[in-house]
């Protein structure tokens, strides 16, 4: 089912798409392909929405730093300088971090309106055309994210994109989580499969190599509260996979409500909220951001984000939601 959500002042439509199964809700935006919310019940049966959003357009528009529940590209997180060189060729991308381009410039994919169509019964496929030179990025790339409920009412996200030039493609999605539903935030537990994690300087751009997370406060492979100065990237033990792999679990003691999530992307960035501002407190939702590494361009030893002609770049990550 879509609905017509709002208008931008140059007249553009943005619709909502609302996707029901198994018990759970979850509403999409055209609009920067936003989660606009999660509804699903606790351990009594009883339904909260557990991904922060606004009830309106006007409220994205006022508050787009946060990028709740965006879609990111056409490269989450940073790359520092915003500059990288591929075959041997410079790119200056727009800067609107510092010096560093970050989840892909000013106007990325988080505010940009997207075409719809259903995607079978219980989904939606979102598509667009970023052109050649977009906030710098090079070549043509037709991209579609698709949002699809499962017969478990897990949503599931499969990123698609093909390029007519040499590029540089990472995708995610940027939820804030508060399995809550309602009340007071915070509380969280959280495991993550990932034995290493990426040091980041001042500007949170990656800092040597990959370091390891035992006897350190990054170790979350056993459980633990989240508390909160996470804004960084874990290293799955895992690896690229062709197929979602779990790696990591969220769990709300008090409601019950517990999210797993298993993706394709070999890291995960934790980002605990510490900046959020407006209408929402620091640490009133966490991001779990399943992505390829930051500054990956500039960094030939972490797992490549090179698409190139005649190759498809495809990603894909499922939350899974239940109780305890």
């Amino acid at each position: 089912m879509n609905e017509l959500f709002g208008t931008l002042s140059d007249g553009t439509e943005v619709y909502r798409w609302t996707l029901e199964r198994a018990g759970v809700r979850v509403r999409v935006l055209t609009y920067g392909g936003i989660v606009q919310s999660v509804e699903v019940p606790d351990r009594d049966g009883h339904t909260g929405d557990v991904v922060l959003g606004f009830g309106d357009l006007d409220g994205y528009l006022a508050h787009p730093e946060p990028y709740l529940g965006a879609l990111i590209g056409r490269y989450a997180n940073r790359i520092a300088g915003g500059r990288f060189v591929l075959d041997g060729r410079a790119y200056a991308l727009e800067p609107n971090n510092g010096p560093n381009s970050l989840h892909g410039g000013a106007r990325g994919f988080d505010r940009r309106v997207w075409d719809a169509r259903a995607d079978g019964r219980h989904g939606v496929r979102l598509s667009r055309v970023s052109p050649h030179g977009e906030e710098g990025f090079p070549g043509r790339l037709e991209v579609s994210a698709t949002y699809t409920l499962d017969g478990g009412g897990a949503l599931r996200i499969s990123y698609e994109a093909v390029t007519d030039a040499p590029t540089v493609v990472n995708l995610t999605n940027h939820s804030y989580f508060a399995l809550a539903g309602s009340g007071p935030a915070g509380g969280h537990e959280l495991r993550l499969a990932a034995s290493r994690y990426t040091p980041v300087d001042a500007e949170l751009i990656p800092a040597g190599d990959p370091a390891e997370v035992a006897g350190t406060r990054f170790d979350f492979r056993e459980g633990r509260g989240t508390g909160t100065g996470y804004d960084h990237n874990f290293v799955l033990d895992k690896g690229v996979t062709d197929a979602p792999v779990e790696v990591a679990e969220l769990y709300h003691p008090v409601s019950g409500r517990v999210l797993t999530v298993a993706t394709t992307e070999p890291g995960l960035q934790l980002y605990t909220g510490d900046q959020l501002s407006g209408p929402f407190r620091p640490g009133d939702g966490l991001a779990l951001e399943t992505q390829h590494f930051p500054d990956s361009p500039n960094r030939p030893e972490f797992p490549s984000t090179v698409l190139r002609p005649g190759g498809v770049f495809r990603s894909e990550t499922v939350y899974r939601f239940g109780v305890r």
